[in-house]
């Protein structure tokens, strides 16, 4: 019988919180070290910039800066990332449902960091092509997540007549 509460189900949906409560404690944890990762390896930069006799601030090309804050954006958007998972699995634990739009949100995250840390002149138009088509289809998808999601909305705020 679908919806009865014997002890098979109570077990299931005591380890379902379990190692949901695990796996949100796993990524507090890697989200923690990602963090102190970022923040060593920016004071790193500096440090070595510094004893280098270069300066903080000395950039000798454009590409060299754009390197660098590609590296940095990727990182950001990682620990983003991980942010994003981390509300998924927060609402998964506390509303027992995904939410397409945040995957879709984490989807995006990870498309974009992919696309910053691209090496366009190496690529084939094809790779091109299909990076694109894939950022429109995840862009679309949560679109029309968001306009569903708005409708309904709009449709239960409308007072029967």
């Amino acid at each position: 019988m679908i919806g009865s509460s014997g002890p098979l189900t109570d077990l299931t949906v005591r380890f379902e919180r379990i190692v949901i409560v695990l796996l949100q404690v796993l990524l507090l944890i890697v989200l923690t070290i990602a963090i102190a990762e970022m923040f060593y390896l920016i004071y790193q930069a500096i440090e070595h910039r510094i004893t280098s006799g270069t300066g903080p601030t000395n950039v000798d090309s454009v590409p060299e800066l754009q390197r660098a804050l590609q590296r940095a954006f990727a990182g950001i958007l990682l620990i983003i990332l991980g942010l994003e998972l981390l509300d998924t699995l927060r609402t998964y634990f506390t509303e027992h449902r995904l939410r397409l739009e945040i995957i879709l949100i984490v989807a995006t995250i990870a498309i974009g960091r992919h696309i910053i840390v691209l090496d366009f002149e190496h690529m084939t138009g094809m790779t091109m092509l299909g990076i694109g088509a894939l950022t429109i289809a995840v862009t679309a998808g949560y679109y029309l997540v968001k306009r569903a999601g708005d409708s309904r909305i709009a449709a239960d705020a409308t007072p029967d007549a």
